[in-house]
């Protein structure tokens, strides 16, 4: 089932593709992707972030619409799911090396 909110995801990923997947993902090594790709030619860029917009519908599929948290790479698991997220969960990539 789609969204409103996908709908204007998608919207603004045919404007923008970088702001799309910086909505989706936060500040994520995707949005880097992203930023090169849009750099290197606007249709990787809109190709990525399509495809970061397909796996997030994947997972409210299959979590509903909030029971899932990105864990990178395009992936994401249940919020509920008893395993631990992987270790780069979270982590920042700034000066200060806290982990949220």
């Amino acid at each position: 089932m789609v969204r409103g909110s996908d709908i204007l995801i998608a919207l603004i990923a045919i404007i923008f593709p970088p702001a799309a997947v910086a909505m989706m993902t936060s500040c994520s090594c995707d949005l880097m992707i992203n930023i090169a790709l849009t750099l290197l030619g606007y249709l990787p860029g809109h190709i990525h972030a399509f495809w970061i917009l397909y796996k997030k519908m994947r997972a409210e599929e299959m979590y509903g619409a909030t029971g899932y948290i990105y864990v990178g790479n395009g992936e994401y698991q249940p919020s509920n799911d008893p395993r631990p997220p992987p270790p780069h969960y979270g982590q920042n990539y700034g000066a200060t090396g806290q982990r949220y």
